[in-house]
Formats: C-alpha cells, sequence, structure tokens
C-alpha cells in the first residue's frame, strides 16, 4: 500500500508537528531528571540516604533502580506497539503517556519521604507503559517512504536534541535549593508530571491519527520475548537487531554512568551536570536537525552507519582523559554529533527490514532490544563502577565498536528479511 500522504516524500505539517512536540515534551521531562537521579545516590547534598552508607550500596541500588525501568520497558513496548498496529497510534499513545504521568508523581512522593521500595515501583510502571517512543516511530514510518525515513526519524531525534537542551539544565536549576529555597530533590519530578499531563491534552485535541493498514498480531505479556525469537529467525532482522542491542549497550553505559564520573572524579554539582548535559542537547539539535537532513539526500542510512559508529565508539571512548569540566565541553559535542547520525539511521534500516502494516511491531520490537541494552549496563555497570569510575564508559565503547564490527562484516542491506507472519487473533 502507498504512504498516506501526497505526492512529497515529508510528512504534512499537520502530522509531524504534533509529533515533534510530543516528543519534545516527552524528552523535556526525561531530560529534567538526568542530573537528579544520579545525585540521589552519589551526592552528599542530595542523597536519600543516610552518610554512613557504604559507597557499594549505593552504587548497586543505583544500578537496580536504572534497570527496573528497561526490564518493564522490555515487556511492555512491544504489546503496546503491536497494539497500535490493531487500534491505532493515538489510543495507545494515550495510555502510555498516562503511565509516565502516574509514575513521576509517585517518584516525586517517593523521594520526598525517602521511601525506597516506592522509588522502584514509580519507574517500573511507566516503565512498562514507556512504549510511546516506539508509537511515534510508527506513526512516522506511517506517513514516510523510504527515501524520507531517517530524515524524518532525525526530526523526531531533534526534538529529543532540544529535549535535552532544556531538560537537564532545567532539573539541575529545580532540584537546587540555593536557587529557590523551596526547591528541593523532588521538585523536578513533580514538574515533570504537569509536562506530561501537557502532553496528554496535546496528544488528545492535536495529535491526529495516521494508522492506515490494521495488523491482527497476537498480544500477551510475553511479546517482547516471542518477538525477539521471531525476529532472530530472519537472518538479516538477527544481525541488525545484534547491532542495535550492541550499540544500545554501549551509550547506555555512557549515559547512565557519566554523571558519576563526573560527580565522582570531578566533584561537579547538579546544577553542573544539568548544564553539560543541556551542551550535548544543543550538538544533538544541530545534528539531526541539519547534519541529518543533509546526509540522508546524499547517503543511504546503511552507508551512513559504516562510519558514524566507528566514529561514536571512539568519541564515546575519549570521555576517561578529561580531568576538568572544560575539558567535556570539547569532547561531547562529538559524542552528541555521531550518536545524532547513527541513532536515526540505525531506526531506519530496522524499520526498512518490514512490510507497512507491521511498522508499529518491528519498532516495538526494536524498541525491545534497546530496552535490555538498558538493563545490563545498569546492573553490570554498577559493580564495575565499583572498580573504577572509568571502566563503564570503557565498557560503553567497546559495545559500541563491536556493534560496528557486526554491522560491516555481518550485515547485508542490500537483502530484505521481512518479519515472519504469525497466526492472527479477531
Amino acid at each position: 500500500m502507498n504512504a498516506p500522504s501526497s505526492s512529497s516524500n515529508a510528512p504534512k505539517r499537520s502530522i509531524i508537528l504534533p509529533i515533534f512536540l510530543t516528543v519534545f515534551i516527552d524528552m523535556l521531562g526525561v531530560g529534567i531528571i538526568i542530573p537528579v537521579l544520579p545525585a540521589l545516590f552519589f551526592e552528599t547534598e542530595s542523597m536519600i540516604f543516610s552518610p554512613d552508607v557504604a559507597f557499594q550500596t549505593r552504587s548497586l541500588l543505583y544500578g537496580l533502580l536504572l534497570a527496573s525501568y528497561p526490564f518493564m520497558q522490555f515487556f511492555g513496548a512491544p504489546i503496546l506497539g503491536t497494539l497500535s498496529d490493531r487500534y491505532g497510534r493515538k489510543p495507545i499513545l494515550q495510555i502510555s503517556l498516562a503511565g509516565t504521568f502516574i509514575g513521576y508523581l509517585l517518584f516525586g512522593y517517593a523521594v520526598a519521604t525517602q521511601n525506597i521500595p516506592l522509588l522502584f515501583f514509580s519507574r517500573m510502571l511507566p516503565g512498562f507503559t514507556g512504549g510511546n517512543i516506539s508509537i511515534v516511530f510508527s506513526a512516522i514510518a506511517d506517513v514516510s517512504d523510504e527515501s524520507s525515513k531517517a530524515r524524518n526519524f532525525g526530526l523526531v531525534g531533534m526534538a529529543f536534541g532540544l529535549g535535552f537542551i532544556l531538560g537537564p539544565t532545567l532539573g539541575g536549576i529545580l532540584a537546587d535549593p540555593s536557587m529557590v529555597s523551596w526547591f528541593t530533590p523532588a521538585t523536578p519530578f513533580m514538574f515533570t508530571a504537569i509536562l506530561t499531563m501537557i502532553n496528554i491534552l496535546l496528544v488528545q485535541y492535536v495529535f491526529k491519527e495516521t494508522l492506515v493498514e490494521k495488523g491482527h498480531a497476537a498480544v500477551n505479556i510475553f511479546k517482547g520475548v516471542t518477538n525477539i525469537a521471531r525476529s532472530f529467525r530472519a537472518p538479516n532482522l538477527r544481525v541488525i537487531f545484534s547491532v542495535v542491542l550492541l550499540t544500545s549497550l554501549g551509550f547506555t553505559f555512557f549515559t547512565q554512568f557519566f554523571s558519576v564520573l563526573l560527580i565522582e572524579k570531578i566533584g561537579v554539582r547538579i546544577k553542573d551536570v544539568g548544564l553539560l548535559f543541556g551542551w550535548i542537547g544543543l550538538w544533538l539539535v544541530i545534528t539531526q536537525g541539519v547534519t541529518v537532513r543533509i546526509l540522508s539526500r546524499k547517503y543511504a542510512s546503511s552507508t551512513v552507519l559504516r562510519v558514524s559508529l566507528l566514529m561514536l565508539s571512539i568519541a564515546v571512548g575519549a570521555v576517561v582523559f578529561p580531568s576538568e569540566v572544560w575539558m567535556f565541553y570539547l569532547v561531547n559535542p562529538f559524542i552528541a554529533t555521531f550518536q545524532g547520525i547513527t541513532s536515526p539511521n540505525l531506526t531506519a534500516v530496522v524499520s526498512s527490514q518490514a512490510a507497512r502494516h507491521q511498522q508499529g511491531e518491528i519498532l516495538g520490537i526494536n524498541q525491545s532490544m534497546q530496552s535490555m541494552g538498558q538493563i545490563f549496563p545498569a546492573l553490570i555497570g554498577s559493580y564495575l563502577n565499583t572498580i573504577d569510575v572509568h571502566v563503564p564508559l570503557m565498557a560503553a565503547s567497546g559495545f559500541i565498536f563491536l556493534a560496528w564490527l557486526v554491522y560491516m562484516f555481518v550485515f547485508q542491506p542490500s537483502q530484505k528479511a521481512k518479519l515472519p507472519v504469525v497466526e492472527t487473533v479477531e
């Protein structure tokens, strides 16, 4: 079936703008909590633990908390993706955002009351309902053709970057009582809950349904496991999802433990962590708003990845060398640039492996792979971090380099491996 759009390769503005705003507000909320979470476990003035709790214990609990969200997302994302193929993108996106809203409220309360069990539950709930990015990607795929996918996924990445410019900076400010007397580490989560409610209203009244051809795949709680098993029956899917997994493993080591490196090695405050992540976000916006669009007109996504994955590995490995904050401002633009190029092009290659009516399903599987890649660094990295704060970052570079090797020497982009068909349900 042809794309439900005009002859233009780009989605109509009435479709892409609400998608862009939805992702921006969502990532603004995610960005706000980035500098706050590690501070809760490692910064003396913000910790929710008493000072006599050992560093190893705090590091282990930090890893478990980080892992709880992607662990639940591994099961939830493919279910939401499949449901969005059956019932439409809009209603399932609403369900996803509702879970996120409740999660932020509970997390803020858990921080304020220092309730550790509630802290974990409030991350697991939105984790299970947090398949909204795969749904958004499905909506983009609905209105894109092969030549415009990377460019349009890049627009979503640009919204990511804008969220990362403002989010971490806001998070660092909202959690700092020296800025306003009543600000606490719980304040950013309450503010993010308000943002999510705005997002829910935006989807309700502005977002237009993009699904044209409905799917009928079965839904069950183990959809994440069965979908991955199905995808690995097709050789090319097996390879490209291995690349996704390895890349996610590597970049998650970076995102989850870069803040810990800054706090433990350099001694920066939560506000300074937020500003540095905002700097990364600025370069993500430049990359995915300008560079990706230029590259997409000249090179296929499969060609771009041959360079961007290798350069991302090198850039991430370089963060172990700086010894002062200003040095990170020189290194991190390279990480943001090559991650900003890699992410939409890798998603475009994955999307191209499935039929149009299976976009929600395959991008849900893609989200599951990324979720798997976010679980293990949190658990393994929490141990590696007790050895040396540099080790998780070295692992980050190594996994991305492995992803490049697999992509270069195993993946064959000329082959089309469609997602195997399963029995349908009514």
